[in-house]
């Protein structure tokens, strides 16, 4: 393995643990905060997160001919996903905008495979069964008797559209990645997101909601589970491609369980755990395929 894709591996690996805490540090704060204020004021401290790393870079440095890719992901992974998110979750119940957000890591893979030309051999999609079942496994309970019913209600629908807008953003964002410097795009990315979301929060005479003793838990929050992590994210999609950083991803579910257990005291059960079990395999599995990465997701 390559000292490139041991930091794209390492990379995932951390932004799946900064995102597993996301749930567990929001839930306070949104108790007492509109979901769509704390999306504005999460994707703008995820830009300012940007600016001690991009202080190097001059400019804007993106080229005329990148201005489109960069528009499209900002359309759809920082405007119209939260959008359709935010207003999904209005119309449907909070355990099943849980269980179908998973449902981002599969549209990305699908998306790799067919639209993107991403490869794995007959390791790598074994690793790739694992990881969804855990997947699975964690975000229903093993209970599935309503689960397809209730995909019918509009919410719900809205919930798997804001799902495959990210999608679409992330393996857009692999391309851009390689063009355009991570931390700015990172910066991009927030700023613009957060920058609407104010505005149509603003516009809709949302309060602000957020009281001090709150205020560093959107810290962690909007400055290391979007802002850091995502810096980790591209840089682990520029090195290991988006399959292998999408399945790693996933395990940010694993984290988030012992977070919630550890801070939240939540109960684990049985199910969660062999899910636990299920995912690391498949991250072994993907970890130790001997297949060499596409050159495109290569750095030397």
């Amino acid at each position: 393995m390559t000292k490139s894709a041991r930091i794209g591996y390492a990379s995932a690996t951390l932004c799946a643990i900064m995102v597993g805490s996301i749930s567990t540090a929001s839930k306070p704060v949104l108790s007492n905060t509109n979901p769509l204020m704390y999306g504005a004021l999460v994707y703008l401290l995820a830009a300012i997160s940007s600016v001690p790393l991009s202080l190097k870079v001059r400019g804007l440095q993106i080229k005329p001919r990148d201005w489109p890719l960069v528009l499209a992901i900002t359309a759809s992974g920082s405007i119209l996903a939260p959008s359709l998110f935010f207003t999904g979750l209005q119309q449907t119940t909070a355990s099943d905008t849980a269980i179908l957000s998973n449902s981002e890591t599969i549209f990305t893979v699908l998306f790799a495979i067919i639209f993107f030309k991403e490869k794995l051999g007959a390791r790598g999609y074994i690793a790739a069964t694992f990881v969804f079942a855990g997947v699975l496994i964690v975000t229903t309970n093993l209970q599935f008797s309503n689960f397809f019913v209730d995909l019918k209600k509009e919410g719900n629908i809205l919930i798997i559209l804001s799902m495959a807008c990210w999608a679409l953003d992330n393996n857009m964002s692999k391309i851009a990645a390689q063009r355009i410097d991570i931390s700015r795009l990172v910066q991009i990315k927030g700023l613009i997101g957060g920058t609407t979301l104010l505005v149509f929060a603003i516009s809709s005479r949302i309060p602000l909601g957020i009281t001090p003793l709150e205020i560093p838990n959107l810290l962690l929050v909007g400055l290391v589970g979007f802002g850091i992590a995502l810096y980790l994210f591209l840089h682990s999609l520029r090195r290991i491609g988006t399959v292998r950083t999408m399945l790693i991803y996933s395990t940010g579910t694993i984290f988030g369980l012992l977070f919630a257990a550890i801070f939240l005291h939540e109960q684990i059960g049985w199910y969660q755990v062999l899910a636990v079990g299920l995912m690391l395999t498949g991250i072994f599995l993907i970890t130790g395929e001997n297949q060499d990465i596409e050159k495109a997701t290569r750095i030397n």
